[in-house]
């Protein structure tokens, strides 16, 4: 598989740079095996599923990951917190005009600060002022780091809209961004219509922006990132064959690092596990995965590659000249 099977024109004023006043007020194009494609709206998603389904939400918080400052010596910085290593020590990307060696001290906006500690490849390992615990820092001083196709700063309604309504454990840098499409109350109609829910947390890394570079995908490497499943949400998991239930899965990094196959057997918790996304292969005898809603933001990216396993090739090139507003749509993908 190449990247370049991948390649669309996505005019970038299509592209939409604030969310819609109304969650469900999005479009949904509904992809249905063997079916014609069909235009419909996020509202209509409780008519795709049936009683008994198994909706799988990430209910992930995205923290203000983003702060700005100064190296000592005055040249200007940006900083992504990647993770949080312990209460004052975090792994960031560091954006400056040269990059600083460990031992430079960072003056942070706020009169908050911190030293740089070491190089792990792309990232930084950066040690906060013994007053400063990260958290506490990012809640003062942190930016919502948006994603780079929104051509826009941040402002202070977009700590709450660009969440999930169902967030609740914070650590991701990136929304599951399918989420952002649901309300309270489609949430509530799932229920009314008999459509089980589980949450789990998975939480979305810097990575899923990175550009694909290798032609063929096969040769591309992905990054990591954090996952949790409690001991009380497992029984959510086990479900009956396909001939009786299905299971929905929201988003596709949370799709991506589910293997499905241990699910027809004993369950096991996870507690922060590091785990790594893989090609997904639908012939491989995975029953569970009966249908995903996602979006696909950009041409030649990895979330194009992953969702096409599922998708017949005359589907997977999409003319979107005609659109308006890409990511304030959604795409449910029903592979039975």
């Amino acid at each position: 598989m190449l990247k370049s099977d991948f390649n669309f024109e996505l005019p970038p004023e299509l592209i939409a740079q604030a969310p819609l006043e109304n969650r469900t007020d999005s479009r949904l194009l509904v992809l249905e095996a063997n079916k014609a494609l069909k235009d419909q709206g996020f509202q209509d998603l409780p008519s795709l599923l049936r009683a008994g389904d198994l909706l799988v939400l990430n209910d992930t918080r995205v923290i203000p990951a983003r702060l700005y400052g100064a190296k000592a010596t005055g040249g200007r910085i940006e900083l992504l917190l990647e993770r949080v290593l312990d209460s004052h020590t975090a792994l960031v990307h560091l954006r400056a005009s040269k990059s600083p060696k460990p031992g430079a001290r960072l003056l942070l906006d706020g009169g908050y600060g911190g030293e740089v500690i070491e190089r792990r490849d792309a990232f930084f390992v950066l040690r906060f002022d013994e007053a400063s615990p990260v958290m506490s820092v990012l809640e003062a001083v942190g930016h919502i780091p948006l994603p780079p196709y929104i051509g826009r700063a941040d402002t202070a309604s977009d700590r709450e809209r660009y969440q999930t309504v169902f967030s609740a454990t914070p650590g991701a840098v990136a929304a599951p961004t399918a989420g952002l499409h649901f309300d309270q109350e489609m949430l509530d109609r799932l229920e009314r219509e008999g459509i089980d829910r589980v949450t789990v947390t998975l939480h979305v890394g810097s990575g899923t922006f990175l550009p694909v570079r290798a032609e063929n995908l096969d040769d591309h490497q992905m990054h990591s990132e954090l996952c949790q499943v409690v001991q009380q949400r497992l029984q959510g998991f086990k479900r009956p064959r396909p001939e009786v239930e299905g299971s929905s899965r929201l988003g596709l990094p949370l799709s991506e690092r589910w293997n499905l196959r241990p699910f027809q057997g004993n369950l096991k918790p996870t507690k922060g596990r590091r785990i790594s996304s893989f090609n997904l292969d639908f012939h491989s005898g995975w029953w569970m995965l009966f249908s995903r809603i996602f979006i696909c933001r950009n041409p030649r990216s990895w979330h194009w590659s992953q969702h096409s396993v599922a998708i017949p090739k005359s589907w997977r090139l999409i003319n979107m000249r005609s659109e308006k507003n890409i990511d304030s749509s959604a795409m449910v993908m029903r592979c039975f």
